[in-house]
């Protein structure tokens, strides 16, 4: 196993639609999610799709979670071409982060609830519902799959903040506004 360099904002990898994997019990592939697993814990994440470690492949890594504090107690979920739908039409404003976008965060919309399918690295249905922070996570990971970063689903760019201002932006430019 090894941990795997994390491609940048400008790589295109990272602007492409990912290929399907198909059979995820190849030794290939169960060599790429191990080293996926690896670099997750290294980077402290809390999801990762396999066009951020530059395999243009429809694989990520989600923890099921429902509290930022406690996620990386969690093992992450692997999801092999997974689907991701949403259930209802109600969106959250969230503050979301980003490996390959590193010290930058910024609001974005994502649906409350989604229900989610697709197979393990052993090839076996997984399926289930989301919501909240997991439900977050799954669709920011989706995202990456269809080439497509947080930023570009940012509806105001003033919502956009690097991680040494981030209280700072939460007390007087979130806070403000979520009591409109």
């Amino acid at each position: 196993m090894a941990v795997l360099d994390i491609a940048k904002i400008g790589h295109p990898v990272l602007l492409r639609r990912a290929e399907p994997v198909g059979d995820p019990t190849t030794g290939d592939i169960r060599r790429l999610v191990a080293d996926m697993r690896e670099t997750l814990e290294e980077a402290r994440g809390l999801g990762l799709a396999a066009p951020q470690v530059r395999e243009s492949l429809r694989i990520l890594l989600a923890r099921p979670v429902g509290k930022r504090e406690t996620a990386r107690q969690v093992p992450p979920l692997v999801l092999v071409d997974p689907v991701v739908e949403p259930l209802g039409e109600e969106m959250e404003m969230g503050l979301e982060g980003c490996l390959s976008i590193p010290s930058l965060r910024g609001l974005v919309p994502r649906y409350r609830r989604v229900r989610y399918r697709a197979v393990d690295e052993q090839g076996e249905a997984v399926e289930g519902e989301a919501e909240g922070l997991f439900a977050r996570i799954l669709q920011h990971e989706i995202d990456h799959l269809d080439g497509i970063l947080f930023l570009m689903r940012m509806p105001d760019l003033r919502y956009l903040s690097v991680e040494e201002q981030l209280e700072r932006f939460l007390a007087e430019v979130v806070a403000p506004e979520s009591r409109k």
